[in-house]
């Protein structure tokens, strides 16, 4: 008899304790991963809780008080009388705040196209250098400092009128001040543009250069490269920037108030002046869902030029 045979094997008991135990350990780790798996997703949710909470009371529902206190009239009964008055009252401010946002909206879009492709397409290094240092100053100025700066600037004695009267361009006692609807667009205009411009710029940069290159080796200019070859491309991010500023500047109450304090005047001086002079904040509410809706609006444009996009071969 070999030594092989006479080597004792594992009785049937020990191996069945052997499986036991191994399949015990199985179990438990079968357990361990099905609770890890359990607990998992709660972690996102804990994760977003604060976030949605400060969401919550913070917007959601200062948004829907408003929306009640617009609808409900002066007797607490649900009606339309708040926006009744405030069209009577304020119509004119109305289409006047629609008009300047609009019109400020565009000059920024001409603006931010120029200077972003001036930064891509220009053949002056120091004179990108300068562009790209100065352009971004307004991007840190509060509203309100804009607007004082604006004051002291396009005042009848102002430093535009005094700088053209010092060269004998026009006589300073003949210019009129431009603290009016002129003033407010060129505030908006000024203060906005940098943020647009940046955005636009930078997505400008990330382009494949070679279209570009084989556009100007074909005789193309500088004008129809950027219309046709680089806003094209970017008008994605174009349209980001540009609704971000129309919200932005919809929302200002420092610049008109500050600018421009007669009639017509933007509806966000209309609401203070309901809230500070008659605490009439059913009408001011409905002034402010009137403003959410010019908003959606713009929000729509933004939302359909995607989808035309996504669908676009």
């Amino acid at each position: 008899m070999s030594p092989a045979d006479t080597t004792e094997s594992p009785s049937p008991r020990l191996r069945g304790e052997g499986r036991g135990e191994g399949g015990s350990k199985r179990l438990r780790r079968t357990q361990t991963i099905s609770g890890a798996q359990d607990r998992r997703p709660l972690t996102p949710l804990l994760l977003a809780a604060p976030a949605v909470t400060m969401v919550l009371v913070l917007f959601v529902y200062p948004l829907g008080f408003s929306l009640v206190s617009a609808f409900t009239n002066p007797d607490g009964q649900l009606g339309f009388d708040n926006f009744a008055k405030s069209f009577a009252l304020y119509g004119r401010d109305i289409l006047f705040t629609i008009v300047i946002v609009t019109v400020s909206t565009a000059l920024i879009a001409v603006l931010a196209a120029a200077i972003g492709g001036y930064l891509v397409l220009g053949e002056h290094p120091r004179a990108v250098a300068a562009l790209k240092w100065l352009y971004r100053w307004p991007l840190f100025v509060p509203f309100i400092v804009a607007a004082q700066c604006m004051r002291g600037f396009l005042a009848k004695n102002g430093m535009l009128n005094n700088t053209l009267d010092m060269l004998g361009i026009v006589d300073a006692g003949s210019l009129a001040g431009l603290l009016d609807w002129r003033g407010i667009i060129a505030t908006f205009v000024w203060k906005e543009t940098p943020f647009v411009a940046l955005l636009v710029s930078g997505a400008m940069a990330a382009l494949d250069r070679s279209g570009i290159e084989a556009a100007r080796n074909l005789g193309a200019g500088g004008l129809r490269i950027l219309c046709g070859i680089i806003v094209p491309q970017v008008a994605g991010v174009f349209t980001v920037g540009l609704v971000l500023a129309f919200v932005t500047m919809l929302s200002v109450l420092s610049v008109p108030i500050m600018i421009s304090g007669g009639s017509p005047t933007m509806i966000t001086v209309d609401m203070t002046f309901r809230v500070n002079s008659y605490s009439d904040y059913g009408t001011a509410n409905a002034l402010g869902f009137i403003s959410y809706l010019i908003a959606a609006g713009a929000g729509w444009a933004y939302i359909r030029r995607n989808i035309a996009g996504t669908r676009a071969p």
